[in-house]
């Protein structure tokens, strides 16, 4: 197998856990290296971290689904549970009906202006007033908004966990309730990608690998993410400067070139 398959693998793996977009990095390692992964990879190595998402927050999609099932509505994990689905409407409608609309292609320029966009967002999400609400808690408006900003992050570069987590924190949520609805509200959103991409067929033989490295590699960042990381939102100020120059580098290589 191409080495440079299991390096983007690699960094699936560890910096999906992070706001800084990890597809944004595979293109750029793709436009350094000038390698094409394709559409096949890059959902096979979403796959991967989906079943981290599923293992390490197997208790609370138990919880949802088993509340879900037995119409338990009033209960917190119930209403976390429609909450999910209306946030992951837009990122649907968006996603997959007016998908050919949006695909952009990812050069220097757009990898920049999309990681800018991600450091504004982070910026907010840190300054942003939290309440020390759960995720529980929020109104169905506020979920549906944070579902418009998933959106954004179809533009290469911009994080999708950047955009929820720092919407979430917006809304008054706690660190790691945000951080939580965010990597749960990925299922949704990765599923359908998968569904779009492969329809009845399964993932290839091939690539087969690289979403187990995903997963396994997956499940030790989601872990060092959630409990360590992303439990401090003053920690994603970290990450807003990160993008900023990420994304300020990829301008300055994009002027370069004109």
């Amino acid at each position: 197998m191409d080495v440079s398959v299991l390096v983007l693998a690699l960094i699936q793996g560890i910096l999906e856990w992070f706001p800084v977009s990890s597809s944004g990095h595979i293109y750029l390692f793709e436009l350094i290296l000038g390698v094409q992964s394709g559409l096949d990879l890059e959902v096979a190595l979403h796959f991967g971290t989906l079943m981290a998402v599923f293992v390490y927050f197997r208790k609370d999609i138990v919880a949802i689904v088993r509340d879900l099932l037995h119409s338990k509505w009033k209960t917190a994990n119930s209403r976390l549970g429609f909450l999910i689905i209306i946030a992951s409407i837009p990122a649907a409608i968006f996603g997959f009906i007016f998908r050919s609309y949006f695909e952009i292609s990812s050069t220097f320029l757009v990898l920049g202006f999309g990681w800018i966009i991600t450091s504004t967002a982070l910026f907010i999400g840190v300054y942003s007033s939290t309440k020390l609400n759960s995720a529980s808690s929020l109104s169905r408006s506020k979920a549906l908004l944070i579902g418009f900003a998933q959106i954004i992050s179809l533009f290469p570069g911009v994080s999708r966990s950047g955009m929820t987590i720092s919407s979430g924190l917006l809304f008054g949520l706690k660190e790691k309730e945000a951080v939580k609805f965010s990597y749960l509200l990925s299922i949704p959103t990765i599923i359908g990608a998968n569904l779009v991409t492969f329809g009845n067929r399964t993932i290839p033989l091939e690539l087969l690998l690289p979403s187990l490295i995903c997963f396994l590699v997956g499940l030790i960042f989601v872990h060092i993410s959630f409990n360590f990381v992303l439990n401090n939102k003053r920690n994603l100020i970290w990450f807003a400067v990160y993008t900023l120059l990420l994304g300020l580098t990829c301008l300055y290589f994009a002027i370069l070139k004109i």
